[in-house]
């Protein structure tokens, strides 16, 4: 890690269950990563949704036993908060500017230099997929692949434009109130997960409702002037070289976002998970549908689950351990989009989809 006397490491500890807290001076404002695991191991990054941090974003998939296992063991986790969304956050100052996508991508780079990162893998939900997408084409030999979650590549559409004005304004006149909350629940879960009249709120909907609460509503004001200012980045995507792996929910709002984006890939280092009955935040709602696809998409990179059995670095799950009814769509709860998919040999760099 590198020194700056504009950097201060907080030690987290018991409040982030293993992780530590580094508040860290950017360019543009100050701000808050947890770090999970050996920093020796390569880094893989996160980057929430708007009104989100790690703790309610990504926390179903990091506390799957199977997904632990598989990214414990080859990542160290850096988990990047927007700016004044880390857990109690003050009101960020009013006279401060507004940041862009491009200053949020910016930043990214500022915490890649104060850790001494590399290249690093990046995991990214909704608005978050979005800026990890445009740092992977504007610094292209800093990624080495992305793993998003109903992301965003397009400008926002007219709907998408008038949701974002309703949010903004209630959180600008009303703050974090009950109509605010309900257009950000549908933003994130199916409507199976949130509930009606019928059939109780889920557990996942509820604790996100009280999260919700934590959140300055000053602060989740200004990621979302961001996002809803974003440009198309369309075109930068023919760009990258590195592999994606796009997961959506068949129920999610940008559930065609996601389609287009994959259209726009390169199908050789591209593949799409559709996870039906489930929203947009797949981390939260069926990290369950997760585990199977990246285990396979990690085995490009020569990175595999330890197998509980032997203790050897191959994975349970490669194709000498699976039964051929485990990899149905239907027992995995999937709905894949007929491409073709060739994985390498273990000891192989290449990965076909």
């Amino acid at each position: 890690m590198a020194d700056s006397s504009d950097s201060v490491s907080v030690d987290m500890e018991t409040i982030y269950l293993g992780g530590k807290e580094h508040i860290i001076q950017t360019g543009r404002g100050s701000l808050s990563i947890i770090v999970y695991g050996d920093q020796e191991k390569p880094p893989l990054i996160t980057y929430p949704d708007v009104a989100l941090n790690h703790m309610l974003c990504f926390q179903g998939l990091f506390f799957c036993p199977e997904a632990a296992s598989l990214l414990l063991h080859n990542f160290c986790i850096y988990h990047i908060s927007p700016p004044g969304h880390e857990l109690g956050a003050a009101a960020i100052c009013p006279d401060d500017p507004v940041l862009s996508v491009e200053d949020l991508c910016d930043q990214i780079l500022e915490v890649l230099n104060y850790f001494r990162l590399g290249t690093v893998m990046c995991m990214g939900a909704m608005a978050g997929a979005y800026i990890l997408t445009l740092f992977a084409t504007k610094y292209r030999d800093r990624v080495t692949g992305l793993i998003l979650v109903s992301p965003l590549c397009k400008a926002p559409s007219w709907t998408e434009w008038f949701y974002n004005k309703l949010m903004s304004n209630l959180l600008y006149y009303y703050g974090m109130c009950g109509l605010l909350k309900e257009c950000l629940l549908q933003r994130y879960f199916s409507k199976e997960v949130r509930g009606n009249p019928e059939i109780p709120e889920s557990d996942i909907a509820q604790s996100c409702r009280k999260l919700l609460d934590e959140r300055q509503s000053v602060n989740v004001w200004r990621y979302l002037q961001a996002i809803d200012k974003r440009p198309d980045i369309t075109e930068g995507l023919k760009k990258l070289k590195c592999r994606t792996l796009i997961f959506v929910g068949d129920s999610s709002p940008f559930h065609s976002e996601a389609l287009h984006m994959m259209g726009k890939l390169d199908r050789r280092y591209s593949a799409l998970v559709e996870v039906q009955a489930c929203g947009s935040m797949v981390t939260e709602e069926q990290p369950h549908a997760m585990l199977i696809p990246m285990e396979y998409f990690l085995m490009g990179y020569g990175l595999y689950r330890p197998s509980p059995f032997t203790g050897s670095p191959r994975s349970p799950l490669s194709p000498s351990y699976i039964s051929p009814e485990l990899l149905s769509p239907e027992s995995m709860g999937l709905k894949l989009k007929p491409i073709k998919t060739r994985v390498s040999s273990p000891d192989s760099n290449n990965i076909e989809r």
